[in-house]
């Protein structure tokens, strides 16, 4: 969280207890043992491709 919270510039305590509460309850983010990751939800409210995430698998040669 450190380093959101010095592009924010905010405490990195004020982007756990109200950023992320926030941004969970919309659906743009979800916690996973791995830590935080964004939802397709984020990935299409900022009209990015989301492309292959840690977990899922792909294949280079697919069409």
């Amino acid at each position: 969280m450190g380093t959101i919270a010095t592009a924010c510039g905010e405490e990195a305590e004020t982007i756990e207890e109200v950023y992320e509460p926030f941004l969970i309850q919309e659906g743009y983010i979800k916690r996973t043992s791995r830590g935080r990751v964004a939802t397709d939800k984020a990935f299409a409210h900022f009209k990015v491709n989301p492309g292959i995430r840690p977990g899922e698998t792909g294949s280079l040669f697919s069409s």
